[in-house]
């Protein structure tokens, strides 16, 4: 009896020790990069061999003494579907595989959006019927290290049934691509609202930056305070709990519940949690390139300029991690909103400017969509399609122009300042047919006024009879400006002042 139940034992078990074990990217209805070199890896038995067929190719590996083990796929062009067989003591036949092109899409809330929050939801989603873009939707983890692997993900094509719950502005990117492109899109969603850049960054890379240490300690200063801060907390629970049973029982509205601090376990803000939880799995995965909305939770009264250099850091760090060289960094520029008194917007938005010194990186505007009281703009469509023109013109090199107006340098005038920019297109206009706005004039005292501007060929000359002897320019320099310069393109200018002043 003893040796049937160890010959049963055996037959359960030996199956689940052998069998090849896929991570949550390789599965169906994946996306894989077209022209690169292609990583296809999983589990096995130590020593046991695995084999993948694809498209005519077969290629076979020893997994190592961990059970790991990894084949490349040499670079395909874009097609399918097509079907994957991977195969040790197992079979794994993975099916609607295409080629195309794979963009990684994060950031904080405006990313993590949803179309069905978006501007013509309903319209949006019944028209969405794309069965060539993909998408792949990582869910909020915060990890202590970085992971080899996501949970309770997996490879979704876009139909009414899926599009709902998407992101809004990686969807609308991937549409314009999928289009104008007329290949198959990948996207890989991994955005949480409310979380600032630090999070997304790998510890190694805070840790190397002297600069950015501050966000090191910040944490740290926050996490000693938060057992305090938790039992204050839980107090307030309590009496906000029998608060809103009683305005329930009386049929009133509940007053808001208290925010669970900052500085505990797990908490989304931690610095590199989320790079662990949500980055580090799909690193070993080809892509063509990431789009990043983000900012606002980093656009406080303390850390705007010091913004860009975590920023800068964040991209360089996600270029390491890939290992496939300077891969396409495209991000959104800060809408257009009025937020508390003690935030500086046009700080952050100019961080993000700065950024672009970067190499292959591009930048697309939202200073004209914003909403005054809503940190949420609902018009997700231009942001997508903006940032698909960036694609299309500084990831893939197309004669377009992508980008608005920037300012490139000034010349004085007699009581006036002329500006130039690169990216004018074919011409300068005001938005909306009026007089240009968004404009200000400083003299050496340095108090700005409200300027009149005019264009006069590809420039803009600007002065106010406040300013006798000018010698600085703010352009959108609000948290919530009036902004009407663009090309003629409709592209909006980029917000940028001529000074360096506090």
């Amino acid at each position: 009896m003893r040796w049937n139940r160890f010959l049963l034992l055996l037959a359960v078990l030996a199956p689940l020790e052998a069998a090849v074990v896929l991570p949550a990217l390789i599965s169906d209805n994946m996306v894989l990069q077209q022209r690169a070199p292609i990583r296809i890896w999983g589990k096995a038995d130590p020593a046991e061999d695995v084999t993948v067929r694809f498209i005519g190719r077969e290629i076979s590996i020893r997994a190592g003494q961990e059970g790991k083990w990894q084949v490349f796929l040499p670079p395909l062009a874009p097609g399918g579907p097509y079907e994957m067989e991977i195969s040790g003591s197992n079979k794994i036949t993975l099916r609607n595989v295409v080629v195309g092109e794979v963009w990684v899409a994060s950031g904080q809330s405006n990313m993590a959006w949803a179309v069905r929050q978006s501007k013509d939801a309903e319209a949006e989603i019944a028209s969405a019927s794309h069965p060539n873009i993909r998408f792949f939707q990582v869910r909020t983890t915060v990890a202590d290290h970085p992971a080899e692997d996501v949970s309770q993900a997996s490879w979704r094509p876009v139909n009414p049934d899926t599009a709902p719950g998407i992101s809004a502005v990686a969807y609308f990117f991937a549409r314009d691509l999928h289009l104008s492109r007329g290949v198959p899109i990948g996207i890989l969603q991994s955005a949480v609202g409310g979380t600032p850049a630090q999070a997304w960054t790998s510890r190694g890379t805070l840790d190397s930056n002297k600069l950015l240490h501050w966000y090191l300690e910040a944490w740290e200063k926050r996490a000693s305070e938060f057992p305090a801060a938790k039992e204050r907390y839980d107090v307030q629970l309590t009496e906000w709990k029998e608060q809103a049973a009683k305005a329930k029982a009386e049929g009133r509205q509940p007053p808001r519940a208290p925010q669970l601090p900052s500085g505990g376990p797990g908490h989304p803000h931690t610095p590199s949690g989320l790079y662990n939880g949500m980055i580090a799995p799909l690193t070993p995965y080809a892509i063509r390139g990431a789009i990043w909305y983000q900012g606002e939770a980093n656009a406080g009264p303390t850390d705007n300029e010091l913004y860009r250099h975590l920023f800068a850091e964040m991209i360089l760090d996600w270029r390491r991690a890939w290992g496939t060289g300077q891969f396409p960094f495209l991000f959104v520029q800060l809408a257009s909103f009025a937020p508390p008194a003690d935030r500086n917007w046009p700080l952050l938005r100019d961080s993000q400017t700065r950024t672009l010194e970067i190499a292959k990186t591009g930048m697309a505007l939202a200073i004209d969509v914003g909403e005054s009281n809503d940190i949420h703009p609902k018009d997700k469509q231009t942001v997508g399609k903006r940032l698909a023109l960036a694609a299309r013109g500084a990831a893939y090199g197309e004669n377009i122009v992508y980008s608005g107006p920037m300012y490139r340098q000034h010349t004085g005038e007699q009581g006036a300042m002329r500006l130039w920019f690169d990216h004018i297109g074919s011409g300068l206009r005001s938005r909306d047919g009026n007089a240009l706005a968004g404009f200000r004039i400083a003299g050496h005292d340095g108090r700005f006024f409200k300027a009149e501007a005019r264009i006069e060929g590809a420039t803009v000359v600007v002065a106010s009879a406040l300013v006798p002897d000018p010698v600085a320019v703010r352009y959108a320099w609000e948290n919530d400006p009036v902004a009407t310069l663009v090309n003629r393109e409709g592209l909006p200018a980029v917000p940028f002042r001529t000074d360096n002043w506090n």
